[in-house]
């Protein structure tokens, strides 16, 4: 008999376009939903303190320009509203953080990572970690508003293939999701966001 196993496969038709993806987890590690141009991917954030003897903020992760304004605002929002969200008013005074969107060779732009990196910098204020499947995506405003951004239905077929079900989403994509088809939507538990005070409540039982 011929046995065809995933070696065979990849000989004749080269390698997937989607690897298995394993969501991260620890403290200031957030999984956020990208939309690319070979469809839904999880996009993993990370935070973390570097050094505590100054005040300081590094980006890493080939990020393009839309994507470092996105972060920088998260990093303001964050840092000017620590104490709405039980962490130490002051932990950014005398920090220097570093975030990194990992696989750094891929190029990586637009806005709707904004609240998955303020997650991860809240994260980390708060020294908590998110302990459940639980993705997001969302463009965020310097004032705290979360703002639809696009790909829902490919962000959402990313979460499902790598086990995810909760999923937090602007409330302006709230139809988007609503005109998916069944198949796509079932098994997923969604909560959609007007501001960031509703994804930390979700995340952290914050604001």
């Amino acid at each position: 008999p011929i046995k065809i196993g995933v070696r065979e496969v990849e000989a004749y038709l080269d390698k997937p376009v989607f690897s298995r993806e394993k969501p991260m987890s620890g403290v200031g590690v957030v999984t956020g939903l990208a939309w690319t141009s070979m469809g839904g991917a999880t996009l993993p954030v990370e935070a973390t303190r570097v050094h505590t003897l100054n005040r300081g903020f590094k980006l890493t992760g080939k990020l393009g320009e839309v994507m470092k304004e996105s972060a920088e605002i998260a990093y303001s929002y964050i840092a000017s509203h620590l104490k709405a969200y039980g962490a130490d008013a002051k932990f950014y005074d005398t920090s220097f953080v570093h975030l990194h969107v990992p696989e750094g060779a891929t190029p990586k732009d637009g806005p709707s990572a904004g609240v998955t990196m303020a997650t991860a910098l809240l994260s980390l204020a708060k020294n908590a970690k998110i302990t459940r499947p639980l993705a997001m995506t969302g463009e965020l405003t310097l004032t705290g508003q979360v703002l639809p951004v696009g790909g829902i239905r490919e962000k959402v077929i990313a979460a499902r293939r790598v086990g995810i079900n909760e999923l937090i989403l602007p409330d302006a994509n709230r139809r988007d999701f609503d005109k998916l088809p069944e198949h796509i939507r079932a098994g997923f538990t969604v909560y959609y966001a007007k501001r960031y005070q509703d994804v930390a409540a979700v995340v952290f039982g914050a604001g």
